[in-house]
C-alpha cells in the first residue's frame, strides 16, 4: 500500500487520460459511460489516494468504481507525466489492497469464487465444454504448438466459428498442435487484474506445471488476455516459452498466401483488443492476417482505440452496461460510420461484447462481428 501512495498523489486530474491523442472523443470507458470525474483515471486515483489516507471510508460504491476500470490503458497512453507506465499497476495493487482486507464487491466476489469453484468464471463444468472441443487432436509431447483456448472458447457457444475457423487454418497450413482438453483452466488474467493475487499464482502455477510436464515450448493463445498474462507474468515463474497471439500464426499464414480479395465490395474495420494492442503493442499483424482485403480504419484505432467495455473481467461482472453510452455500443456505432460491412476483432471477449452490442443497436443488417480467422477463412 505504502509503495504507490507515495506517488499516487502526483496525478493532479490534469484530464489527458480521458481523451484519444486528437481528443476528438471521451476515450475512457468508464468516464464516457458514467461522465463523473470519479469514473476517470484521474479522479480514481485522487478516491483512492483518499481511501490510503483514511479521508474517506472503504464503501461497496468506492470498490465498484475501481473495478468499474476495464484496465484497457488508455491513460497509461495519454498520460504527460513520468509515471503513466505504473497508473494501471496502482489501480491493481489497490484492488489487491481491498482483496487483502476482504472489501470487494459482490459481483467481483462471485467471479472470483467461480473461477476458485470451477477453474473459469462462467461457472462451467468441465462436462459442460463445448462438445466439439473434443475432436481436436490433443496435445502430445513433441507437438510444436499448444493450443490455449482459454474460458470463453472452451465455454462459450458464441466462440464457435472463431475456433473452428482458426483450427482449419492452421491444419491448412501444416503446423503441428493440440489443445489441452480438459486439464485447461483459466489463464488467471482477470484474476490478477482483479488483484486477487494468491489465486491468480495458484492458477498459474498449475498451468505451468502442466506445461512442464506436457514438455510444452511453444503456446498460440486464442484470447489476447491469456496471450498477455503468459508473457508478462508467467515467464518470471520457474518456467520459459514462447507465446505467441493466434493473429501472430495467422499473419505468417497470411505471408504464404496469395492476397485474398472480396470479391462483392465489402469493407472491412478492425477493432483493436486492449490487451493485444496497448498492453502488447500488436497493432499491425492482426491487420496482416486481413491482407487483401479492403480495409477502413475507425478513427479511433491502435493506440487511441476505443475499449468494448469487456476488460478486467467487465464481460462477466458488466459494471460498464446500459445505456447508450456503454463502451461496445459506443464502438460498434463508430464502426458502423465507416460503412463497413464487417466489424473484425481478435478476441473472444471483444468478439461476445461487440456481436451483443450490434443487435441491441439493431445494426445486424448492416454489420457483422467477425474474428480475422472468419474473415481469412470466408
Amino acid at each position: 500500500m505504502k509503495r504507490y501512495q507515495t506517488q499516487i498523489h502526483r496525478c493532479f486530474r490534469c484530464g489527458y487520460c480521458k481523451f484519444p491523442t486528437d481528443y476528438s472523443a471521451l476515450n475512457c470507458p468508464s468516464y464516457n459511460r458514467f461522465r463523473f470525474d470519479t469514473y476517470s483515471t484521474g479522479g480514481r486515483l485522487w478516491l483512492t489516494y483518499a481511501w490510503l489516507k483514511g479521508d474517506i471510508p472503504w464503501s461497496e460504491h468506492l470498490a465498484e468504481i475501481l473495478y468499474a476500470c476495464t484496465t484497457c490503458k488508455n491513460c497509461v497512453e495519454q498520460c504527460p507525466m513520468k509515471f503513466a507506465p505504473e497508473i494501471v499497476d496502482w489501480i491493481i495493487e489497490a484492488r489487491s489492497d481491498m482483496v487483502e482486507q476482504g472489501k470487494i464487491p459482490l459481483r467481483v466476489k462471485r467471479f472470483l469464487e467461480s473461477v476458485y469453484n470451477y477453474g473459469n468464471p462462467l461457472k462451467k463444468t468441465n462436462k459442460e465444454r463445448l462438445p466439439w472441443i473434443k475432436s481436436l487432436k490433443k496435445y502430445e509431447k513433441g507437438t510444436e504448438y499448444l493450443l490455449y483456448l482459454g474460458c470463453l472458447a472452451s465455454y462459450d457457444e458464441g466462440t464457435k466459428d472463431m475456433v473452428t475457423s482458426l483450427v482449419k487454418m492452421l491444419d491448412k497450413a501444416g503446423i503441428s498442435y493440440g489443445v489441452m482438453g480438459d486439464d485447461e483452466q483459466c489463464c488467471g488474467n482477470e484474476v490478477y487484474a482483479m488483484g486477487e493475487m494468491d489465486l491468480f499464482k495458484e492458477l498459474a502455477g498449475k498451468n505451468i506445471d502442466k506445461f512442464r510436464q506436457l514438455g510444452v515450448k511453444s503456446v498460440i493463445t486464442i484470447c489476447p488476455h491469456g496471450y498477455n498474462i503468459m508473457k508478462n507474468q508467467y515467464q518470471g515463474m520457474g518456467y520459459k516459452f514462447e507465446v505467441l497471439h493466434y493473429s501472430q500464426a495467422l499473419a505468417k499464414i497470411a505471408d504464404d498466401m496469395k492476397p485474398k480479395k472480396t470479391g462483392n465490395g465489402v469493407k472491412i474495420t478492425y477493432h483493436d483488443p486492449c490487451y493485444l494492442g496497448r498492453h502488447n503493442k500488436l497493432y499491425e499483424t492482426p491487420r496482416k492476417a486481413l491482407k487483401g482485403l479492403e480495409l477502413v480504419e475507425m478513427p479511433r484505432n491502435r493506440k487511441d482505440a476505443f475499449c468494448c467495455g469487456g476488460g478486467s473481467g467487465n464481460f462477466i461482472t458488466d459494471y460498464l452496461a446500459g445505456g447508450n453510452d456503454s463502451p461496445a455500443r459506443v464502438r460498434v456505432r463508430e464502426a458502423a460510420a465507416t460503412g463497413a460491412g464487417v466489424l473484425a476483432v481478435a478476441c473472444p471477449g471483444c468478439l461476445l461484447m461487440l456481436k451483443e452490442a450490434v443487435k441491441t443497436e439493431d445494426l445486424d443488417e448492416k454489420l457483422q462481428v467477425m474474428d480475422i480467422a472468419s474473415v481469412m477463412g470466408r
